[in-house]
């Protein structure tokens, strides 16, 4: 069940979290992207359903605020995709040049 799953992860050995890597980011003028590659020993306890923040943070994954998973990649499950909205322009203030 996922509550046995998530119990697991909660044991997961410090090295293996050590082993985590995180792409750089990307985006596409909405989002912001990246995705976590996991050690592939730990593929077999990762819930297949779209995780919630403590979720994966319970994996030892450690991002700022903000970030949704949002899948998997397909090819290789132990990659969790994520996201988060990029901000609005007018959450950007503006600066009005030759001022």
């Amino acid at each position: 069940t996922a509550d046995s799953q998530l119990s697991k992860m909660d044991q997961q050995p410090i090295e293996q979290i050590q082993h985590i890597t995180y792409s750089t980011k990307y985006a596409d003028g909405t989002y912001e992207y990246r995705h976590v590659v996991l050690p592939s020993q730990l593929t077999a306890i990762v819930p297949r359903h779209l995780l919630a923040e403590h979720e994966w943070r319970s994996l030892g994954l450690q991002q700022s605020r903000g970030w949704i998973h949002y899948g998997f990649y397909a090819p290789e499950p132990n990659v969790l995709l994520f996201r988060r909205k990029l901000p609005t322009s007018a959450s950007v203030p503006e600066v009005a040049v030759g001022e």
